[in-house]
């Protein structure tokens, strides 16, 4: 399999995923935009007030609306796997539905395609686990955006209940940023039902909404630091004549619990957000791999090995040329090979030794079946002579 097939195989899913999700939202978006220009049409384009101008809306269609619009843009965070759009695209879902069919009693079939495209989500939901920084800002920036959007419209739509009325864009704009930021001065004050209830949602969804944006954001950071300073500068004392395994595999998992079990002490380097099932004491350390700057937090400079056994050849080439960076002179770099056609590649890089399983499994079988005596002798030869050595 091609490094470009191995791509495509993994993001296949979250293609899949983010187009449901875009259909859900152009279904949520498209009925209420066609109305809105039909309305403008019938009109010739003139308004004398706001309410004229959205007499086409419900009140309850207001947030359907920017849930449409929002969906769509989540779906362009589902296409890099995003945590935060997989959640915001699974709760403004699963608030669709509710309100279908608890509070309209009137499910129809976008209700149904919503409750298809949850199942999805929730079936994948180990799948969506990338977090940057930027996508967690961006995404704030969207929600706090469409938020101020269906309390403006919505201000506007109600404007004679409040007192005094709302028929401008800046009174409906500021409005929705008091109320949005829970202040309350009281020169606006919603006298009807409909206003108490819109207002009640505004600032509901203000306080989760700001909860949420400044959690996605402060949240991861304030993670990486505590298990920087934990993993990194605590533990960074003990290590020393150590070994370094790079990748979380079942390989590794199982080259982890042999050192540790024999009394070694072993570090583990992954990419953040890796599944595995190491214990919670283990000694990882979450980044990039190919880093000189993560292997050099790891102990490099101090390491007995350091043992590349990620899933991907190329993956095990970078962190190669990072190690010997920043790897000690009596550190040996020892090179996992998962394609054997990849052997020449992997060997120009130079690692102390490469380790290719289909070959070793291979050898051992030829031999087992010419009746030849597999004993240690012969497996150190075959791990240090000239078979794998790069000597």
């Amino acid at each position: 399999m091609t490094l470009l097939q191995d791509v495509k195989n993994r993001i296949s899913f979250a293609y899949g995923v983010a187009l449901l999700v875009a259909i859900n939202g152009f279904l949520l978006f498209l009925p209420v935009l066609e109305r809105g220009v039909a309305h403008a049409n019938a009109k010739s384009g003139s308004f004398d007030t706001w309410k004229e101008a959205l007499s086409f809306l419900a009140l309850l269609e207001i947030p359907g609306f920017v849930v449409g619009l929002v969906l769509l843009l989540m779906s362009l965070g589902l296409l890099i796997k995003s945590r935060i759009s997989w959640f915001f695209s699974l709760l403004l879902l699963v608030a669709t539905v509710c309100v279908d069919f608890f509070i309209l009693k009137k499910p129809d079939g976008v209700t149904f395609f919503s409750l298809v495209t949850i199942a999805v989500l929730a079936f994948y939901w180990r799948r969506f686990d990338h977090y940057s920084l930027a996508s967690g800002s961006f995404f704030a920036v969207v929600s706090i955006a469409s938020l101020i959007v269906y309390s403006t419209l919505g201000t506007l739509y109600i404007g004679d209940g409040f007192a005094p009325p709302v028929t401008d864009l800046p009174s409906a704009f500021y409005f929705a940023i008091v109320v949005m930021s829970t202040v309350g001065f009281g020169d606006i004050v919603p006298h009807t039902t409909d206003a108490r209830f819109f207002t009640l949602t505004v600032i509901i969804l203000g306080i989760t909404i700001f909860a949420i944006s400044v959690a996605s954001i402060a949240g991861p950071l304030i993670s990486n630091n505590i298990q920087r300073i934990v993993k990194g500068r605590i533990t960074h004392m003990a290590r020393k004549n150590h070994y370094i395994l790079v990748g979380v595999g079942s390989l590794a998992q199982n080259v982890y619990k042999g050192l540790t079990d024999r009394g070694e002490h072993v570090t583990v380097v992954c990419v953040a957000g890796s599944q595995h099932d190491l214990p919670e004491k283990a000694d990882i350390i979450e980044g990039d791999p190919s880093a000189a700057s993560t292997l050099k937090l790891a102990g490099a400079a101090d390491a007995k090995y350091i043992v590349t056994l990620c899933d991907s050849d190329a993956e095990n080439v970078f962190t190669i040329l990072a190690a010997k960076e920043v790897a000690g002179d009596e550190t040996q770099i020892i090179a996992l090979v998962n394609e054997t056609r990849n052997m020449p590649k992997v060997k120009r890089v130079n690692p102390t030794m490469v380790l290719s399983l289909p070959l070793l499994g291979s050898e051992l079988l030829v031999r087992t079946l010419q009746g030849d005596q597999i004993n240690n002798d012969l497996i150190t030869e075959m791990f240090f002579g000239k078979r794998t050595s790069l000597a």
